[in-house]
């Protein structure tokens, strides 16, 4: 599936001790992006990982020539995000589809995402048949209503590690998430539903974790999501003054 003039695109994937997955979650996307465009690539960002995830990734540069690791201080998943778009902003990608390093989400289902890719300024995964456990489920349902509350906006998944985004939309919007938020897709979804961008919602697997151990248990994700609030209220007040 060759892709035309202006159709390069970045995968970004975010990996923090991932070595029991990276091998497979590289090559599974590598062969995604092998079938676009002519200067697309995949690029996986170390978030300083304490494992072997550097090792592994450098040694899969001669096997997949399209895949370019990077590594980095750890910041968390939400600020590797953003230095993902970043990058992929600074070197030329026409569209970044953005997805995460667990092997929870299926490369197949990325096709359809591609084939509308002119047609809105985002695509956004809905994670509807979930099977990654009760509490991530509740954080789901919980954040839905948190953004309602906040923003009044109503969206099912604002956070779904599966998203295929224009770069010229990225380019107005992420200057609009703080440095280092833990929850940068979240804000990214918010201002694109705020300032009336045409996104389109695709139901998605979402599998098990595919192997190692989560890094975010109930604890952190409640301190991140009580500062999540006192951001998200901060956000709307800088967002009302534009």
């Amino acid at each position: 599936m060759e892709g035309a003039s202006g159709d390069c695109l970045y995968i970004i994937i975010p990996a923090y001790n991932e070595a029991v997955n990276i091998p497979a979650v590289a090559r599974e996307w590598h062969e995604v992006v092998a079938k676009t465009a002519h200067g697309s690539r995949l690029v996986i960002i170390n978030d300083g990982s304490k494992d072997n995830t550097k090792e592994i990734l450098e040694s899969l540069r001669e096997e997949l020539p399209l895949l370019h690791p990077i590594t980095k201080p750890n910041g968390g998943h939400g600020s590797t995000v953003l230095y993902g778009y970043d990058y992929a902003m600074k070197n030329g990608a026409d569209f970044v589809f953005q997805t995460d390093s667990d092997g929870q989400t299926l490369p197949a289902e990325f096709w359809p995402f591609w084939e509308h890719r002119h047609e809105y300024a985002a695509q956004i995964g809905h994670r509807n048949r979930r099977k990654d456990g009760f509490s991530r489920v509740f954080v789901t349902k919980t954040l839905k209503f948190v953004l309602w509350f906040v923003f009044r906006i109503s969206v099912t998944d604002a956070n779904t590690p599966f998203r295929l985004i224009r770069t010229d939309i990225l380019r107005k919007y992420v200057p609009k998430i703080p440095e280092n938020f833990n929850l940068s897709n979240v804000m990214l979804t918010v201002c694109l539903l705020r300032f009336k961008e045409k996104v389109r919602f695709i139901p998605i697997t979402f599998r098990p974790r595919q192997g190692g151990v989560n890094s975010i248990n109930l604890p952190k994700i409640f301190r991140i999501g009580w500062q999540a609030i006192k951001d998200f209220r901060r956000i709307k007040k800088e967002l009302a003054k534009e």
